[in-house]
């Protein structure tokens, strides 16, 4: 769908409309599953004379800017739909905490000192973020079930030997005796150790992250929290990597352990459908907008010719 169209003169005498613009300075596409759009910019007046190709004249050519502003809102809806849809599928994953985006505009550097450089804004989304809000804490009445109630994070060790951390306690027992993920991540100790349990008898796990077994102490959990938790990484759907990042890590403070309970997803069905149903509208919205600015296009190309003639 080019938005840069112009009158061609064919030998004839008669103009008519092309679709191919292979002059225009800028071209910018916008491509997800069968949509493709693309957005010509062009920065000067062009006049092609050749003997082998019709004339073809172009008083003007500046982007539409309904168009484009249209066509940069369905790139950043798409990406949306992409963030929600992950949402809806893990919303009844333990501890899964929902992705949310933020929206910006943009201004070509090239176009930032036109006269009006309004029309080149295009609405995007500048980044995701992630929504670390707890969830409900739902009893299940397993000894190994943990949740925190407040700020922090288990940690675990990951299978390159780097600590993950994560929210969703739902632990197990492996046949060795160390206590697990549902993945099979042993989890870490306030020294870095794992914990051997020494027995099938069941566990008794203090809000502080004390865990004794029989009256012995087997250690206590290692519980952390971040200065800024949005410089973690999501590696996968409930665990977090702060490798790299300025996160700031430091104990958990504030955070309680609950046995016999599993932290619920804070990514609610309920909420991420009406979510899911206003993108989908929005969508539709951006993609009639997008047909009109290709109707009125054709219907300006029609007017020249006939001014032509």
């Amino acid at each position: 769908m080019p938005l840069c169209l112009a009158a061609v003169k064919n030998p004839s005498g008669a103009y008519s409309e092309t679709r191919n613009l292979d002059v225009c300075a800028h071209r910018y596409r916008v491509r997800r599953s069968a949509f493709s759009v693309h957005i010509a910019r062009p920065k000067a007046h062009f006049t092609v004379f050749s003997s082998a190709v019709p004339s073809l004249h172009i008083s003007r050519c500046i982007m539409d800017p309904l168009t484009s502003t249209a066509a940069s809102g369905l790139q950043a809806h798409m990406e949306s739909l992409d963030l929600q849809a992950n949402n809806l599928a893990n919303a009844s994953t333990g501890g899964f905490k929902a992705d949310r985006e933020f929206y910006s505009t943009y201004i070509a550097p090239e176009l930032a000192d036109s006269a009006d450089p309004m029309t080149s804004v295009s609405p995007v989304v500048e980044g995701p973020w992630i929504d670390f809000k707890q969830g409900l804490l739902q009893t299940t009445g397993n000894s190994t079930d943990l949740a925190l109630n407040g700020a922090g994070f288990f940690s675990v060790n990951g299978p390159n030997g780097n600590t993950l951390y994560t929210r969703n306690g739902s632990f197990q027992v492996s046949p060795t005796g160390v206590l697990t993920t549902a993945d099979g991540y042993p989890v870490r100790l306030m020294d870095g150790k794992t914990l051997q349990l020494q027995s099938s008898s069941p566990l008794q796990i203090d809000p502080d992250g004390q865990i004794t077994q029989d009256g012995s102490s087997l250690g206590q959990l290692e519980l952390v929290d971040f200065k800024n938790p949005q410089q973690l990484t999501k590696m996968g759907s409930t665990y977090f990597s702060a490798a790299g990042s300025q996160a700031g890590v430091g104990p958990a403070d504030k955070a309680q352990v609950n046995q016999g309970k599993l932290e619920a997803s804070n990514a609610g069905g309920a909420e991420g459908s009406v979510r899911l149903v206003t993108l989908l509208r929005q969508f539709d919205m951006l993609q009639k907008a997008i047909k009109i600015g290709s109707e009125m296009n054709r219907e300006a190309i029609e007017q020249v010719a006939k001014v032509g003639s």
